[in-house]
């Protein structure tokens, strides 16, 4: 998993077809530099959501420099 890019923004984990902008949010700030990461389900239900502010299922970066 190390090869794949995570967004600044939203910290949302990106394959490789994404490309090089977000599509979760649009942003182009993208990086390889992270670690951790967790997978929402529904986010409308989770307190980790909530904590990390998304509002969209998917997999997210836990720390992002």
């Amino acid at each position: 998993m190390a090869d794949r890019l995570v967004c600044r923004e939203c910290h949302r984990v990106l394959e490789a077809a994404d490309g090089e902008q977000c599509p979760n949010c649009g942003s182009t700030s993208l990086t390889e530099d992270w670690a951790g990461y967790v997978i929402i389900a529904h986010p409308e239900t989770s307190d980790i959501a909530e904590e990390m502010e998304v509002d969209e299922p998917g997999k997210y970066a836990l720390k992002v420099r």
